[in-house]
């Protein structure tokens, strides 16, 4: 286990687990926790041992509730915040990662939250989670990839909606329009997390990577040109089984 100050990272087996860690503020993402992501997810990144991730956030009410507004309204804070933005760009280091990504969430999942568990490939909620970006009733707009991620994941109009309006919706909602891949009893959630880990490490890492990679990277392309991708990346995993069926 790894010794953060607002997370909680540890890694058991080939699954590497990182729970936000503030629960008496809604595990709300600081200036500090933004660094201990950054450092946990680049371990997950680089670790060959780690073939898939869960993120989650401890207490009973949220997964987290977005950015430490209590960093608000402050210049050096405001000008801190955005220098961390540019040195380091969280939201572009979890979308850089090959590995498949688990967010187990519960409770809130608002603003940032909710932009965090879009960044993760697999989004299990429990029955009482809440999601949103409520970032326009502020007067800002989703700046942590909302904008461009939601709509990449539900409908444009669904994505407009929610954006729009600023308003939350639940989990059963969330799983309706396609937000969450699946809703499960809070007791069962981070079971349900695990089970899913469990059952993509036992696959083969370079298959996955290469199925992930296709999608991403296909979604910016056009037809041809991903399909082209997927030849390429077929042609890859069938290398590497035929060099493995000769060594064996």
């Amino acid at each position: 286990m790894s010794d953060f100050e607002t997370i909680i990272f540890e890694k058991r087996g080939s699954v590497a687990y990182a729970t936000l860690d503030r629960p008496q503020v809604h595990n709300a993402v600081n200036l500090q926790m933004r660094d201990d992501l950054y450092q946990a997810v680049s371990a997950i990144r680089d670790d060959p041992d780690v073939r898939v991730a869960v993120f989650s956030g401890a207490g009973d009410r949220a997964f987290s509730s977005g950015a430490d507004i209590s960093e608000f309204g402050t210049a050096p804070s405001y000008i801190a915040a955005r220098q961390a933005r540019w040195e380091r760009d969280l939201w572009g280091l979890f979308l850089s990662v090959t590995k498949p990504l688990i967010a187990a969430i519960q409770g809130y999942a608002l603003g940032a939250g909710c932009e965090m568990s879009m960044c993760c490939d697999i989004r299990i909620a429990s029955e009482d989670a809440r999601l949103g970006l409520p970032e326009v009733t502020l007067g800002m707009i989703p700046a942590a990839g909302g904008t461009q991620l939601l709509p990449r994941t539900v409908l444009r109009g669904q994505a407009l909606d929610i954006i729009y309006t600023g308003g939350t919706i639940d989990a059963q909602e969330a799983y309706r329009i396609g937000l969450v891949h699946k809703v499960v009893p809070r007791e069962r959630l981070l079971a349900e997390a695990e089970a899913a880990a469990q059952k993509l490490a036992a696959m083969d890492p370079l298959a996955v990577r290469c199925a992930k990679e296709a999608i991403v990277r296909g979604l910016n392309l056009s037809l041809v040109d991903g399909l082209a991708l997927e030849k390429q990346l077929s042609l890859l995993t069938h290398l590497a089984g035929a060099r493995q069926d000769r060594k064996s």
